[in-house]
């Protein structure tokens, strides 16, 4: 499917769900990098918002383009990673003015918004949905790292549930074509700065546990990601974190936005479903890892939180 799409478009446009995370990346910059090997004749360019800085070794990210220029048009547009059409955000406008688009993605919550839809709601990650649909005799290098990337940063290392056969078949061919494994696990999952230890530390100092020590949530404000010097992008790996605590079924972080505006991200062990939970307060996302935006205060965003968490629990006892 994909390789016929590409086959049949002169310019292509690929695009992101909102803040980028390494799987949302590594199949953008994977597939535009398979593309420009594959398909030299062929105009293709990414729409993504800020990448963070460990993850611009990529081969295509310094081309990377954060707005869209007036009149612009493709004849396809890939949308990658992405639940549904807000969450493209500024790259939008180019999806509904395309001739022909396509969806790959991995969220239950999809709705299939595309002409053309690849939705693999128990599939790892994008990523590996990406992988399996390219000519793997045709897969280079710097797409394989990228592909790599993005695999290993949806199944937390290979180590959620979502890691099935598939995923690790996948992961071991690309180390077949080259990619230094340990190198990019360490540089781009494990490998943290000072303000970024600082920020965890906060964030686990300050938590609290409720519903009988099953929960655990904790938040971080505008004013005080200023003090440490950190933006949004250093704060992943913090719900994960808090997840590990031991008797937890569902961590809670909390990102103020903008005045008693909150991010919320949801992660849960084997009783939840966060992803029904999200998609209550018009979110989204798997089944394990799920988020959407509130406001109110942080007390205000638990107590919201704490009856529908129960009401999964209370089904489980």
């Amino acid at each position: 499917m994909l390789n016929k799409l590409l086959k049949l478009a002169d310019t292509i446009a690929i695009g992101g769900h909102v803040r980028p995370d390494g799987d949302c990346i590594g199949s953008c910059m994977g597939l535009c990098r398979y593309i420009k090997d594959n398909y030299s004749d062929k105009e293709v360019e990414v729409y993504l918002e800020e990448i963070p800085e460990k993850f611009k070794f990529m081969r295509e990210t310094e081309n990377v383009r954060h707005e869209i220029l007036e009149g612009k048009r493709y004849d396809l547009f890939i949308c990658l990673d992405c639940g549904d059409l807000e969450r493209l955000g500024f790259s939008a406008p180019l999806f509904e003015t395309a001739k022909h688009t396509l969806c790959i993605d991995h969220h239950v919550s999809n709705p299939g918004f595309a002409q053309e839809n690849h939705i693999v709601p128990d599939a790892s990650s994008t990523s590996e949905l990406v992988y399996y649909l390219l000519d793997k005799e045709r897969v280079g290098l710097e797409t394989a790292e990228a592909l790599y990337v993005g695999l290993s940063h949806d199944t937390g290392v290979f180590q959620y549930s979502c890691t099935a056969p598939s995923t690790l078949r996948a992961a071991a061919e690309l180390l077949e074509i080259g990619v230094d494994a340990p190198k990019l696990i360490r540089e781009t999952f494990y490998e943290k700065s000072y303000a970024q230890h600082q920020v965890l530390g906060r964030a686990l100092l300050e938590s609290i546990l409720f519903l009988d020590g099953k929960c655990i949530a904790s938040y971080i404000r505008e004013r005080e990601m200023k003090f440490f010097g950190v933006d949004r992008s250093d704060l992943d790996g913090i719900a994960s974190q808090l997840r590990n605590t031991k008797g937890v079924e569902v961590a809670i972080f909390m990102d103020e936005i903008r005045p008693n505006v909150y991010k919320v991200s949801l992660r849960s062990g084997e009783l939840v479903d966060v992803s029904v939970i999200a998609r209550y307060f018009g979110g989204g996302g798997h089944r394990r890892a799920a988020g959407f935006t509130l406001t109110g205060t942080p007390y205000d965003v638990i107590n919201n939180l704490s009856g529908r968490i129960e009401l999964q629990l209370e089904k489980e006892v």
